[in-house]
């Protein structure tokens, strides 16, 4: 499961010398190619475990079971998996065995959340990662169940996992406290909600980019560094990196939405601005979302820098996430 050693070395390399030297154009075209076969060796990763962990589609009965692999194989970055498998080997110095059954696990829940975010009554969208959503493929009611199942099979997984009882406590723990309504991302879908057709305060924003999207991102750093038995003072590191690179993802997510197209997101674009979501670029305008983006993100990178050149993927993968195109 390990990733190229020569490539894994490469990405370290390019990134010493982008921080000494600056940025050139050849060298950092380089770098992304590493951090590219870091991202997708990382994705076959999580790919392979989920294929493992859920039903067939033709299990019985077939039509929740197509439902639930509709959405989780729909093409997904396995972002959430990566980050708690990075975390991991961070702490750990190799990926530690059955780390990929909890990647598996995240992105279950994650899925979870988007059929339901989806849905006629939330976000009423038609198109996620450039395919129809669960209900307008399988119906309303299907999709509700088919995400339900997809959250109480996570935690089916979750119970199984090849960690100490006392990790795996903890890790149920922060999974459920991150998808809950105190600082949660169902608490924060629920705020973004009743903020919409309103101008919420700056404070308010920030409290639910960090709960709807943040917090389960926070939480796939921390349960990484749980699996891998890391310190408590490695773990706080981690946590703050978690919270910093959380909201620069939702900011840049909030740019986006503005400044790429439907074809480009795999997502309907523009969908915040129709609903008069709130979000960055509509309260700091889109120069200036851009900067705290990058300025959260340099703050991420500095709270790993005690582990040294073992954070360097993760690092490259904190810039990755506000310099995407989707």
């Amino acid at each position: 499961m390990e990733a190229p050693n020569a490539a894994r070395f490469f990405l370290y390399f390019c990134s010493s010398i982008l921080l000494f030297f600056g940025f050139s154009a050849t060298l950092r075209y380089t770098f992304h190619l590493m951090l590219k076969d870091v991202l997708i060796e990382g994705r076959t990763i999580a790919d392979a475990a989920l294929e493992r962990l859920l039903p067939a589609g033709t299990a019985y009965p077939p039509s929740i079971h197509q439902a639930m692999r509709h959405s989780v194989f729909a093409g997904g970055k396995r972002l959430r998996p990566i980050l708690c498998m990075e975390s991991a080997r961070m702490v750990a110095g190799a990926l530690p065995a059955g780390i990929e059954d909890l990647g598996a696990a995240l992105e279950m829940i994650h899925t979870y959340s988007l059929i339901h975010d989806d849905l006629p009554a939330l976000d009423n969208d038609d198109l996620r990662r450039g395919r129809p959503t669960c209900h307008v493929a399988f119906g309303e009611a299907t999709a509700i169940l088919a995400g339900d199942a997809l959250q109480t099979y996570a935690y089916e997984v979750l119970a199984r996992l090849r960690c100490p009882a006392e990790a795996r406590v903890k890790i149920i723990e922060e999974i459920a406290h991150a998808t809950g309504t105190i600082e949660g991302m169902i608490g924060g879908q629920v705020l973004d909600l009743e903020a919409e057709h309103t101008r919420p305060d700056a404070k308010t924003l920030e409290y639910i980019h960090r709960a709807k999207t943040g917090a389960l991102i926070t939480c796939s750093l921390v349960t990484g560094c749980y699996y891998a038995g890391a310190t408590n003072v490695e773990t706080q590191r981690v946590r703050e990196f978690g919270r910093s690179a959380g909201l620069a993802f939702q900011v840049a997510d909030d740019i986006l939405d503005v400044t790429q197209t439907s074809e480009q997101l795999g997502k309907t674009a523009g969908k915040d601005v129709a609903v008069e979501k709130a979000t960055y670029p509509s309260l700091y305008g889109l120069e200036r979302a851009e900067l705290m983006a990058e300025q959260l993100i340099n703050t991420a990178c500095s709270a790993l820098d005690s582990f040294g050149a073992r954070a360097e993927t993760l690092k490259a993968i904190a810039r990755y996430l506000v310099e995407r195109k989707k």
